[in-house]
């Protein structure tokens, strides 16, 4: 790891020597809100903003994905026959990305990368993909990332870590891919990782919020879920989604074919655990049929089954993108803290 000093002329320099190499992906002012979006040459990331409104994420697990086409002409040779999606993805790189949001690419790895299976689609996505994080220096009344084993400056999952200061960043290079992109631009000016360390100190007593998981470990999954607060919890959830679309950790999709005449493709696209439909089956049942239901699923699975799985903390980054976007103003915090501290 080493640190380095990037002044504002070189930056925007340097940017511009990447678009050679590298699709890039950046936040880009849209009305009163942030996004990622792909950047044209020349464009410059309007690094100026607290969060984007979306995570990053589909960036590398986009809403839709075509996964394979095919041919239903039973007069052409061949016929049936299903054609995969190219795998071929450019090499990007996604710029200003907030610490949070790229600890969230770790959390769905463990989803679409591990001993059992290998999901394609993602994997070949996110090894081409290198992260150019921006440590947070002014986190929002709900973010709590710092009770999650994170914080505003964290490296987890990030390949460079921007620090913006006067004139331009002071920059912690974390990986070989952080070290080859800052090649690429040209950023070889010797910085100063004091200047790091005493804004992150800053940073982190500005996180006031906090989420309690400390007894969730031993709590009984059948005790939580046979738990009696969830219909009250529940009762003012709209079903409207925006949690898991908002969220840089949820990975759940749904598959469908498309045709046109002769010729379809089979696509993947976000769902949500929140929709009726996900869990309704081809006989009619449906498992999950109630509000509560599905809203009991979202957060056992968020603060109780993954870390069961992995015992390794919660399926959260603290983002509190939830919290700010809920219609109905449900709050992760407050149901973690019944779940924390609930005796049956």
């Amino acid at each position: 790891m080493k640190v380095i000093k990037i002044d504002q002329k070189d930056w925007d320099e340097g940017l511009g020597k990447l678009y050679d190499e590298f699709r890039l992906f950046g936040p880009v002012k849209n009305g009163d809100i942030h996004q990622f979006q792909p950047l044209t040459k020349g464009e410059l990331p309007d690094l100026n903003f607290s969060n984007t409104r979306l995570s990053v994420k589909s960036a590398v697990y986009p809403q839709s994905q075509v996964m394979f086409e095919y041919n239903l002409d039973e007069k052409q040779e061949g016929h049936h026959i299903m054609k995969p999606a190219s795998f071929d993805y450019p090499a990007r790189a996604l710029l200003g990305v907030r610490p949070c949001d790229a600890a969230g690419f770790l959390i769905a790895k463990k989803n679409f990368d591990n001993p059992d299976y290998r999901d394609p689609y993602w994997c070949e996505s996110y090894e081409k993909t290198t992260l150019v994080g921006l440590a947070c220096d002014s986190p929002s009344t709900n973010c709590f990332c710092t009770s999650v084993e994170l914080g505003p400056y964290s490296e987890q999952g990030l390949d460079v870590l921007l620090v913006a200061v006067d004139g331009g960043f002071q920059a912690k290079v974390i990986t070989e891919k952080g070290e080859a992109l800052v090649t690429k631009a040209g950023w070889d000016k010797n910085g100063d990782e004091k200047v790091i360390e005493h804004q992150r100190e800053k940073a982190e007593k500005r996180v006031n919020s906090a989420i309690e998981t400390d007894k969730l470990a031993e709590k009984s999954s059948k005790d939580l879920f046979d738990a009696p607060f969830w219909e009250d919890m529940a009762f003012a959830c709209l079903n409207c989604g925006t949690c898991t679309y908002s969220c840089p950790t949820c990975w759940c999709f749904d598959i469908q074919d498309e045709n046109q005449e002769d010729q379809g493709i089979r696509m993947r696209n976000w769902d949500s655990c929140m929709s009726p439909l996900f869990t309704l089956e081809g006989s009619g049942h449906n498992p999950r049929p109630l509000k509560f239901h599905r809203v009991r699923q979202r957060f056992m699975h968020k603060l109780k089954y993954y870390l069961d799985k992995y015992e390794d903390g919660i399926m959260c980054v603290g983002c509190g993108r939830c919290i700010n976007l809920c219609p109905v103003n449900i709050d992760i915090r407050k149901i973690s803290s019944k779940m924390n501290n609930y005796q049956p």
